[in-house]
């Protein structure tokens, strides 16, 4: 049993938990101090290199995840008349864990090429993935800013086909687009907070993802959210060293001569 049960469905907790998981998690971002000694880039870099304020972030979020809503509701109305109640019922937390991985696996996949391809077709990434990379400085709540296209090309499409091939049930999706939502949050946060156990359990992190955003490195580290596998594999895998800055903070500096 699960604590919403009773007052609403799993589908509907499947389209809506991510959503105010979201929120509640950024906001916390948001709403910390400044923290200044675990930052990555200082908040003057904030404030001069991003080239969208945080209204348009928001209102940008707001659409994705209207458009994420929509498509969400459609795929559990779809599986749901597909499926018997048979093939319903919870499986065991093995199975469901290996659910988790395959879904994990195949998000990376999609996200990887998908990612990948808009960098390097240049009317895409001029008309499309250019506005998720006004901000060069990435922060908590713009992890979803995105034109509208790739959201649902990117996130949305791949979290359905993830969703679709691990054969998860809504209950499940519940618990794996929560968690995802969470990771892709992390990786934009712009801290590197000690214990942080992302950083601890993932190499793909805050300050992997940091790379990619700035100049030297949107040629790499494509990979999101969870693994650096695709990277390692094909040749787009950058190192780093993190290192402390002296006017405080940290600074993920790029390691060229080792690309790999």
């Amino acid at each position: 049993m699960v604590f919403w049960e009773g007052y609403a469905s799993d589908e509907l907790m499947g389209t809506f938990a991510p959503i105010v998981v979201y929120w509640l998690y950024a906001g916390m971002y948001q709403l910390l101090p400044p923290l200044d000694r675990f930052r990555l880039h200082t908040r003057k870099e904030e404030e001069q290199k991003n080239l969208v304020p945080l209204s348009s972030v928001v209102k940008g979020v707001l659409l994705q995840q209207l458009v994420q809503a929509t498509v969400a509701q459609l795929l559990f109305l779809m599986t749901s008349k597909l499926c018997s109640t048979e093939t319903q019922i919870q499986p065991s937390l093995p199975v469901q864990l290996m659910q988790f991985i395959v879904a994990m696996l195949v998000m990376d996949t999609w996200q990887y090429f998908v990612h990948r391809y808009m960098h390097q077709n240049k009317f895409l990434y001029r008309h499309v993935h250019s506005q998720h990379h006004k901000l060069v400085i990435p922060y908590a709540i713009g992890a979803l800013y995105n034109h509208p296209l790739e959201g649902l090309l990117l996130d949305t499409f791949g979290g359905a086909i993830s969703f679709l091939i691990s054969g998860m049930t809504a209950r499940t999706a519940v618990y794996f687009f929560c968690f995802a939502v969470v990771k892709t949050i992390d990786d934009h946060c712009g801290l590197c907070l000690p214990g942080n156990i992302f950083h601890i359990v993932f190499q793909n992190n805050t300050a992997y993802h940091d790379i990619h955003h700035q100049h030297q490195g949107t040629k790499f580290n494509y990979s999101q959210p969870f693994f650096s596998v695709w990277d390692r594999l094909l040749g787009t895998y950058m190192p780093y060293n993190l290192i402390d800055r002296e006017e405080g903070g940290f600074e993920a500096r790029p390691l060229k001569d080792k690309l790999i």
